[in-house]
Parts: structure tokens; C-alpha cells; sequence
């Protein structure tokens, strides 16, 4: 198979363009496109066969559920069944944005997209590629990261193309995905609001709307089984590099020690180091710098690029010190935890 790649105008889509993606995805066929978040793998979701190319294509597991994208808020009611006020509040407060929703599915969903499970995840992004491919497919797509299960996930089409070219139809080049990590997905259907993968509407943003809502025992370190879930990002090990990562964790006086002392451990090995986001590292050999921003918006946007650019380079070790968890940095420190080989304390 060979992938094409069709640059589409982020702000101003032109429809015979979108049409030809439309036209693979009717066929059963595969498209990646540029979301708001990331880059998605996108799929006709009301077509079992389709959606099951996509874990074939990123060797993903059956049984870590994908994530619907409508480009309607009243599609919402399509696609799911008793949805609480809760729902409707946020959809109108967070929609289309990065956020998205547990909610009971209706029966038309097929059960290959959500693990077996009677809920579905659901959103509706803001990306106006994304929103004109979803609006003239008349369905829903379903749409993962579009890249090999566990990499780092796309900000860029050629960082789909690096992981997924030959394996599908098409990938949309619509530029770089703003936010860079995936959305934050809320479960609706326990009794109070909890969220399962944090992203851009943080903690602080859900609660100042809903009052009560709590974060799953596995985002706060506490062990509990995950035989089933609910939502992509909970069960396995996710966005990480070919280069081991190591996250030091404590003050910034202990975690700089730490950091010289690795890298001298590791410049006796021979080891190629890449160190994200510190400036108060002298240059030396064998370091590879990378310097992603001081905001955590920046930070989240430039974080799996990063990874990808110091693959690029060969680094052998990918060392990155925490960051606060507060609004956004939860998230951040949340994919850095799961991409990390090792968690040093300092």
C-alpha cells in the first residue's frame, strides 16, 4: 500500500481535498488527520471492518477502547443513551474542544471500537479538518493517535508518515496539532465525575464547573486492576521514544545534582544523552540539548516532538526533570510517567 499525502489548508479546508479523504474512509479505507490535540488515525466508526484495520495498522490491543469524533453537538444523542445534565453542561461549556466524554453507548456503535464494553468515548474537536472530514462523511470517525501503538503520538503528518507509512490509505498534512497531547477523557457514567486520562481542561477547569469530580486511583499512583477500561491511555505503556527516558523527580536543587551526576555516569558509558528543558546545563560532549518552552502550554505542544527530533539524533538516553502538577502539568507529568523507563527521586 501506498500512503499519500494530501496537504490540506488548516484554516480554510478545501473540499475537493476533503472529499478524496471522505472517499477512502467510505470505502473502508484509512485516513490520518490533524485534530487540535494530535494527529488521529481516523476510521468510518459504524464500520466494524474499518475500525478494525486501524489496531491491525498500529498493532494496538482489541481491547483498549477508540474514541469517537462527531462534528455536531447534537450528533451526541446518535450515538449515545441516558445522558446525564452533567453531559449536556459540558458540552456546552468544553465543546468542540479537548475533552471527551464516557458516556453509554447506543446500539449502533460496534462493539470492536469500544473494547466490548456498553460505554463509548466521544468528542468533538474544534479542528476544522477535522470537523469538515467528519461533517461530510455523515458519520462518526473513529480516530486514536496516529502512530505504532505506544510511540510517542503525531504532531505533525510526517511524524505519522515516520511510524505509519504503507500501512494506510492517506494522511491529511494539515501543519503541527497546537495543544500536543491527547484530551482529557471524563467518565460519566460513575457516580461522581472521574477522570481517566487528564489533558488540556484540567482538574481545576472540571471542578470550578461540576464541583465534585475525582481522578481515577491510577493517575494518583494508587495500584488497581485494569482488567477492563474505559478509555485509551489507562492499561499500558504509552508515548514513548526508542530512547530510554529518565524522569527526576524532587526540588530543583536536588534535581539538578541528579541530572549532572547521570550524565556523567552516562558520558563514561559512551551514551549519546538528550536533556529536554533545562538551560542550566553547560554544553559538553555527548549532550544533545533541546529546550521546548518555559509555559506548560509550550511544553505539552513541543513534548512528543521532542522525543521524536532527539530519536532523530540517536540519543541513547532522553533525561527530563518534573515539572508542576498544578492545571495543565498534571497531564504533562502524567505522559512523562507513563513514557519513562525509569522515575528517579533526587
Amino acid at each position: 500500500m501506498k500512503t499519500r499525502v494530501i496537504a490540506v489548508n488548516p484554516k480554510k479546508p478545501q473540499i475537493k481535498k476533503i472529499d478524496q479523504c471522505v472517499s477512502i474512509l467510505r470505502k473502508g479505507g484509512l485516513v490520518a488527520f490533524p485534530t487540535e490535540t494530535v494527529y488521529g488515525l481516523g476510521a468510518d466508526g459504524l464500520n466494524p471492518k474499518a475500525i478494525k484495520k486501524i489496531f491491525q495498522a498500529k498493532n494496538r490491543p482489541s481491547d483498549n477502547p477508540l474514541i469517537f469524533h462527531i462534528s455536531n453537538k447534537k450528533d451526541v444523542k446518535k450515538y449515545t443513551k441516558d445522558i446525564p445534565a452533567t453531559a449536556e453542561k459540558l458540552i456546552e461549556k468544553f465543546w468542540p474542544g479537548p475533552l471527551t466524554l464516557i458516556l453509554k453507548k447506543s446500539s449502533i456503535i460496534p462493539k470492536i471500537a469500544t473494547g466490548g464494553l456498553n460505554t463509548i468515548a466521544i468528542r468533538m474537536p474544534s479542528h476544522k479538518i477535522a470537523l469538515s472530514l467528519i461533517n461530510s462523511l455523515g458519520n462518526p470517525i473513529v480516530a486514536p493517535s496516529a502512530n505504532l501503538f505506544g510511540k510517542p503520538s503525531p504532531t505533525l503528518a510526517k511524524h505519522v508518515l515516520s511510524d505509519l507509512d504503507g500501512k494506510i490509505d492517506a494522511v491529511i498534512d494539515g501543519r503541527n496539532s497546537v495543544i500536543g497531547i491527547e484530551s482529557t477523557i471524563l467518565d460519566l457514567t460513575t457516580k461522581t465525575p472521574t477522570i481517566l486520562r487528564p489533558g488540556k481542561i484540567s482538574y481545576e477547569e472540571l471542578k470550578n464547573l461540576l464541583k465534585k469530580v475525582k481522578y481515577h486511583p491510577s493517575l494518583l499512583g494508587k495500584k488497581s486492576k485494569l482488567l477492563k477500561v474505559k478509555s485509551p491511555g489507562m492499561k499500558y505503556k504509552h508515548y514513548s521514544p526508542n530512547a530510554k527516558i529518565i524522569l527526576v523527580e524532587g526540588s530543583t536543587k536536588n534535581t539538578q545534582k541528579k541530572i549532572h551526576e547521570l550524565i556523567k555516569k552516562f558520558q563514561q558509558q559512551k551514551k549519546l544523552i538528550g536533556i529536554i528543558n533545562n538551560k542550566n546545563i553547560k554544553k559538553t560532549p555527548f549532550v544533545k540539548f533541546k529546550f521546548i518552552g518555559t509555559t506548560k502550554n509550550l511544553i505539552a505542544s513541543n513534548l512528543y516532538k521532542s522525543f521524536r527530533e532527539l530519536d532523530d539524533q540517536k540519543v541513547d538516553v532522553i533525561i527530563m526533570r518534573e515539572i508542576d502538577t498544578s492545571n495543565l502539568g498534571f497531564a504533562i507529568m502524567n505522559r512523562l510517567r507513563k513514557a519513562a523507563s525509569e522515575i528517579v527521586s533526587a
